[in-house]
């Protein structure tokens, strides 16, 4: 209970808000070291992803590669990189891109796997070309699925992103490093509650977006698992609605 008073304090504490070991900047640090990761491994995770889910080819591998690359310990990937590049932020952009990109390709690809066929199928009678099914039906109807495999890797970026202080002077983690090697256990924890706070904001933000990217009645048009479904119907009358912008 002490230590976590101290931790407290040492968080409160006005002279670790200034500096060059300032809480805001480390944050800061945290942060877009964060958002940078999550850029890199969507940039190539939701276009495979989605080509996965459109297609229906190559899932067996997607999910075989995905679950070799979350078996990868990161600490081991990051020192192993950092010895072949160099210190510097290059070995953690690459050892958690590879942690971010699991959850995010599983989202994309399963976001259109959750749809029913019924209304892909329905999109297509109405001449909807496949470009246009993908732009205009699965990306839509998918996206909540998606929100979650990015709401995943965030969460796991977040609190592993504390390793790249192992290589490179930035983030929340250096105030873990640091304390561990001058002993001070209330500055370890203080960073430690830090990450956590970070975490459950950012959880918090994206359980708002999953809710809200959710249209209404989306539920209608995604796989019931009950013979008789009006899905079809529903999917079609609103196709047709926007039939004329559609073709454009």
């Amino acid at each position: 209970m002490n230590l976590f008073v101290d931790a407290i304090d040492w968080i409160l504490d006005p002279a670790n808000w200034t500096g060059l070991n300032a809480i805001p900047l480390r944050l800061g640090q945290h942060l877009v070291f964060t958002l940078i990761t999550l850029v890199i491994a969507s940039a190539i995770a939701i276009p495979l992803g989605y080509l996965i889910g459109h297609t229906g080819r190559g899932r067996g591998l997607a999910v075989t590669t995905s679950g070799g690359l979350r078996a990868i310990p990161t600490l081991g990937l990051l020192t192993l990189v950092a010895l072949w590049v160099g210190i510097g932020v290059v070995a953690p952009y690459v050892a958690l891109t590879v942690l971010a990109i699991p959850p995010i390709l599983a989202g994309a690809y399963t976001g259109f796997e959750a749809i029913d066929r019924r209304t892909v199928d329905a999109a297509r009678a109405v001449g909807m070309s496949e470009l246009q099914i993908v732009r205009k039906v699965e990306v839509p109807l998918g996206l909540p699925l998606l929100i979650g495999g990015l709401r995943s890797a965030t969460l796991q970026v977040i609190a592993t992103a504390t390793l790249a202080a192992y290589v490179a002077d930035i983030g929340l983690g250096r105030y873990l490093f640091a304390g561990l090697k001058n002993r001070d256990y209330a500055e370890m924890l203080g960073g430690s509650i830090l990450v956590i706070m970070l975490a459950l904001v950012l959880e918090g933000i994206f359980a708002l977006i999953q809710r809200f990217v959710v249209p209404r009645g989306v539920s209608g048009r995604l796989r019931t698992g009950r013979p008789g479904s009006t899905t079809a119907t529903t999917s079609t009358s609103t196709l047709r609605t926007d039939r004329r912008t559609a073709l454009r």
